[in-house]
């Protein structure tokens, strides 16, 4: 079985990594991505991921593991695996706004990016990335709504043990949500 953290940028996925390491399972990462201002307890993420489609086989490193791999590439797991997916949901004004303020402060956000395209860019690819994981008898997923995850960690964590068929320490995996690090908010 692979355990894959999945959803849009800036919708949760690195704290449900660092809480599934804290719970005590083996995290596939790299450490390439450092931790910043936008992410102060890391990325948790493995670079070589961004191959898959070019080279779908190097999924067979995450075997007995769990990898991030971004939403857009999801689509290209091949089969072959059993895929527990865990797909972080997060209001798409949260996602627009948390994903404005880290482009900013990368110094790379471009003038006159507007959030209204990049929001209907975003509702459709979660339309197609649903229907895929829907339509895979070889994918598991379990939502996990952010703003949840965040008012009741140690229910999120149960669901977790239990959609995995593993024993996590759901104590310690919540004690990596911290609320001061929920800064772009809906309105």
């Amino acid at each position: 079985m692979i355990t894959i953290v999945s959803g849009l940028p800036r919708s949760g996925t690195s704290l449900m990594m660092q809480m599934l390491a804290a719970g005590g399972l083996p995290v596939l990462s790299d450490g390439e991505r450092a931790a910043d201002t936008d992410n102060p307890r890391g990325y948790l993420e493995w670079e070589r991921i961004k191959q898959l489609p070019k080279d779908p086989g190097c999924i067979a490193e995450a075997e007995g593991k769990v990898v991030k791999v971004i939403s857009r590439l999801l689509l290209s797991l091949p089969e072959g695996h059993e895929y527990r997916v865990i797909f972080m949901q997060r209001p798409l004004p949260e996602v627009l706004a948390s994903q404005e303020v880290m482009l900013r402060n990368r110094g790379t956000a471009k003038a006159g990016a507007g959030n209204a395209a990049m929001a209907a860019a975003f509702e459709s690819h979660l339309r197609e990335v649903n229907a895929w994981l829907d339509s895979k008898a070889y994918v598991k997923t379990l939502r996990v709504p952010y703003q949840e995850l965040l008012r009741d960690a140690e229910i999120i964590a149960k669901k977790l043990a239990q959609f995995l068929g593993v024993s996590l320490d759901a104590e310690a995996m919540t004690h990596q949500v911290d609320p001061t690090l929920y800064r772009n908010r809906s309105k």
